[in-house]
């Protein structure tokens, strides 16, 4: 929505009233205010895990920049913050067999891991019953392969639970007897006298799946922490690695940010904004991804997590931070809102180009202009979804905003792709707009059209229920074609929330 504010201004914008502005620029502070009064009545943690969620919607991070991003953050305050623990737990779920390679090369260390615990062994060593009978387990299976391999150093180390054991012959013809063995016993004798199987192939191929370190998860953790930091060991870093490129960074960001305090979050924000920044230009905004990096790349760098989650919360956050102020269920806060945003929409409009305005006029640096300008845009989405009852008092909202629009006979939540290739000769567009949005039909033409319904799934700000959802009822419910900057896009009042983020982000 912020991107309403964002156009050149006009001869008639240069001529404005310096007091209209500095009490604008007064209010938005004071809503500034209001706005981190509800949000921290009820603790900054779910402030924070918005902000977690706009990064991991960050699309043009490459996979060589979120292993760096990830791993210097892991070498240098894994231990202090315990991200190296939750990467690990991560790793061990997602790629098991990363873990499970470094396993194979230190084997060893898995005989003391079960020696002295009967209920590891037990858990390891044993067999399972299927539909064919009792089948052996990954443990098992390697002790009795290595055992019949090497029977002539290890057959007396095996224990069987009848009268008699069992022969090399007799287990030749029956593989099966093995599963007679006593577990418990057989292992604690191996353990003593067998070291050779610790370190055979067949039991390295056991372990090198990962499937181990569902036994005892906490412990493995540690011992690759112990990796990690204390003995510095390359392989393990490697891996680590290996993971950090190939795993998605949509699923790094949300299991790895939460686990960070805020001054590991800022420092984050900070490796991302360096990586960012040679990189990435938008022409147009497609959506709140793209504001939120335009953000970051002009404001990730104050140093301060306070202005990101504040800016996150009211440029890509909006509905959550109005569900938030209301949840809070104070009528001394919502009176305070409802008040400010009146104050601040009944200053006469000084057209769509507050930026030069806020930079030119008043002096502000890029960080504050884009303070206010995502101020003053939370406060029109304030009025949409709370003032706007009926297609009239949208079109009023439109107007004194200075969005250009012309009503629709299609209804964008049933026609939505037929909205996009109506005519639009009425609004003022340039041959490159229309190249684009001319790209973008063929390439709708191709695709199945489909609703995605969780877009209009917001039961905070829809004032009617499912069973309102009927054909007779979206025929008769206004659409509209928007436009500003010659962008154009359709909206409706029934999908506001989708298509307001498309309108107002530059369609």
């Amino acid at each position: 929505m912020i991107d309403l504010f964002l156009s050149d201004p006009n001869q008639s914008d240069e001529a404005h009233d310096s007091d209209s502005i500095n009490w604008r620029i007064s209010l938005l502070k004071e809503m500034e205010s209001v706005i981190w009064s509800g949000m921290l009545s009820g603790g900054r943690a779910e402030v924070r895990l918005w902000l977690c969620s706009s990064i991991a919607g960050v699309t043009c991070v490459a996979p060589r920049d979120q292993r760096e991003l990830f791993g210097n953050l892991v070498r240098s305050r894994g231990q202090k913050c315990g991200l190296a623990s939750h990467l690990l737990h991560l790793m061990f779920d997602k790629s098991p067999n990363k873990g499970g390679s470094i396993l194979a090369h230190t084997s060893r260390m898995l005989q003391k891991f079960f020696q002295g615990n009967p209920n590891r062994v037990l858990q390891w060593f044993s067999y399972s019953s299927s539909g064919s009978g009792l089948e052996q387990g990954k443990g098992l299976k390697a002790l009795s392969q290595f055992a019949f391999k090497n029977r002539d150093i290890c057959w007396e180390e095996l224990e069987w639970k009848g009268k008699h054991g069992q022969s090399p012959a007799m287990v030749a013809t029956k593989p099966h007897y093995f599963l007679d063995l006593d577990i418990q016993r057989t292992v604690e004798n191996f353990i003593q006298n067998v070291p050779e199987f610790w370190s055979s192939d067949e039991f390295v191929e056991s372990v090198k799946d990962g499937d181990i370190f569902f036994i005892d998860r906490p412990f493995f953790v540690h011992y690759f922490i112990n990796l990690m930091y204390k003995e510095d060991i390359g392989d393990v870093w490697q891996v680590i690695d290996e993971f950090l490129t190939e795993h998605p960074f949509s699923s790094l960001c949300q299991h790895l940010l939460i686990t960070l305090d805020e001054q590991d979050l800022c420092y984050f924000l900070e490796l991302l904004r360096k990586s960012l920044n040679r990189k990435v230009e938008f022409q147009h905004f497609d959506n709140v991804t793209d504001l939120f990096v335009v953000v970051l790349l002009n404001c990730g760098g104050t140093g301060s997590i306070d202005l990101m989650l504040l800016l996150n919360a009211v440029i890509t956050q909006g509905r959550q931070l109005l569900r938030l102020l209301r949840d809070e269920e104070d009528p001394e806060l919502q009176a305070k809102i409802g008040d400010t945003v009146s104050k601040i929409s009944a200053i006469p409009s000084s057209g769509n180009s507050l930026t030069p305005i806020f930079k030119n006029t008043c002096k502000m640096t890029t960080v504050e202009a884009i303070k206010c300008l995502g101020l003053q845009s939370w406060v029109l989405y304030y009025r949409l979804s709370q003032e706007c009852k009926t297609p009239e008092s949208w079109e009023s909202v439109f107007m004194n905003n200075q969005i250009g629009f012309r009503l629709s006979n299609k209804n964008a939540l049933l026609d939505h792709d037929e909205l996009l290739k109506e005519d639009c000769s009425g609004f003022d567009q340039s041959p490159s707009v229309r190249l684009k949005r001319n790209k973008k039909q063929k390439a709708k033409k191709k695709r199945r059209r489909k609703y995605d319904s969780d877009d209009c799934n917001d039961d905070e700000l829809l004032d009617f229920d499912s069973t309102s959802l009927e054909l007779d009822f979206l025929q008769n419910t206004r659409s509209w074609l928007l436009s500003t900057d010659g962008y154009t896009s359709a909206w409706s009042s029934i999908c506001r929330n989708t298509y307001i983020g498309i309108a107002c982000v530059g369609g």
